[in-house]
């Protein structure tokens, strides 16, 4: 299961803690271009970048085009902005879709201009204002093909942030609701990799104390939005599961999930979160694996007489906390129609098998094995 020979790199620079936004105000740059959604701008949230900003005199231009399920269209239009302007820096201010967003505006942007700009080609500056994507430290992206109706996954070196902020003081005001939806995105982050098939000592170590500060602090952020520590928390456990997932890929939960949210559109977090209790019984067949989910629960401080029941008394432990956070069971809780998620099945199967995250699974899976997953998320029990 853990591969004896690899690397690892963390070339993100992490500026952390309440107040680590300040950062901005000392880059060295005279033009950003800020990637955000239109909340952001009407909320007045986005001043939290723009004031710094001014303090550093920089100048800057909004792109605040963002979308849930950012797609190919809205990308192109943000490479627009950025060749019009030629940012030194382009700052990512929001949750997934708009980091994912400025990842794919970088991607192309530097794609178009060629290779070898030196320092020419923009810092990529992620600033999350949930704690749940990791992206802020990965070479991840995820755009929507709004007419295949499938999420590609980008994963590119082009797409690893140079800096990111982590300032717990974004998230205060964040609903309960998307703090349970992230916070479960973060733990299978975590757990993924940690099963991953390319886990190693050193993810090991990240993905461990991700999983312990989730189930520390998630429960306190959806009870207390206010509170500062469980806040801080959080978002450090979000990165530290991005930085190991980022070495080790993740597997068929997060290929499953990607399926799901290019077609019904859930929430990606959400999705996970269903997810994640029929994945890790599954998995828990093949042998390593179970050793593996067994070792989890050993660190969670859970007895057990086998590794296979450990593995069923951390499915467990995930459906106790899902249920803390509110959230649903299974699929036909979200609202999906049994005619129409029934009808999809074989393209939900077919696009989760081809998705990178199913190479890294711990147990290889057929196509029936997905259908049947699929139908088992569906239903519950």
């Amino acid at each position: 299961m853990v591969n004896q020979r690899g690397n690892f790199c963390v070339s993100t620079r992490i500026h952390y803690g309440l107040g680590s936004l300040e950062f901005l105000s000392e880059l060295d740059i005279k033009k950003a271009l800020i990637v955000s959604d239109p909340f952001m701008v009407k909320s007045k949230m986005i001043e939290n970048v723009t004031k710094q900003l001014e303090k550093g005199g920089i100048e800057y231009t909004i792109f605040s085009e963002v979308i849930p399920d950012p797609n190919v269209s809205v990308v192109v239009s943000g490479v627009a902005m950025a060749q019009n302007i030629c940012p030194e820096a382009i700052i990512a201010f929001g949750g997934g879709s708009a980091i994912d967003t400025a990842k794919g505006i970088m991607y192309f942007y530097t794609c178009i201009n060629g290779p070898g700009q030196g320092d020419l080609k923009p810092r990529l500056i992620v600033i999350p204002t949930t704690s749940g994507t990791g992206s802020e430290v990965t070479d991840f992206a995820v755009i929507t093909d709004e007419k295949a109706k499938v999420k590609i996954p980008l994963i590119d070196k082009r797409l690893m942030p140079n800096h990111a902020i982590l300032d717990a003081s974004l998230v205060r005001s964040l609903p309960p609701a998307i703090t349970a939806d992230t916070g479960i995105d973060v733990l299978t982050h975590a757990i993924e990799a940690y099963v991953s098939t390319l886990a190693s000592d050193f993810t090991d170590a990240l993905a461990e104390k991700a999983i312990r500060l989730v189930f520390e602090y998630l429960p306190k952020s959806y009870q207390n939005g206010s509170d500062d520590e469980a806040r801080v928390k959080m978002h450090n456990a979000s990165a530290l599961a991005g930085m190991a997932f980022t070495h080790t890929s993740l597997g068929i939960n997060h290929s499953m999930a990607h399926a799901l949210g290019g077609r019904f559109h859930i929430p990606h977090g959400r999705a996970n979160g269903i997810l994640l209790p029929y994945v890790i019984d599954y998995n828990s067949k093949e042998e390593k694996a179970a050793a593996r989910y067994a070792k989890i629960s050993e660190l969670l401080g859970l007895n057990f007489i086998s590794e296979i029941y450990a593995a069923k008394e951390l499915r467990n432990m995930v459906k106790k906390l899902k249920e803390d956070l509110d959230m649903p069971a299974c699929l036909k809780e979200t609202g999906i129609s049994e005619v129409e998620f029934l009808a999809s099945i074989e393209a939900l199967a077919a696009t989760a098998m081809k998705d990178p995250c199913t190479k890294t699974n711990p147990r290889v899976p057929t196509r029936d094995d997905i259908e049947n997953l699929f139908k088992k998320a569906y239903y519950g029990g």
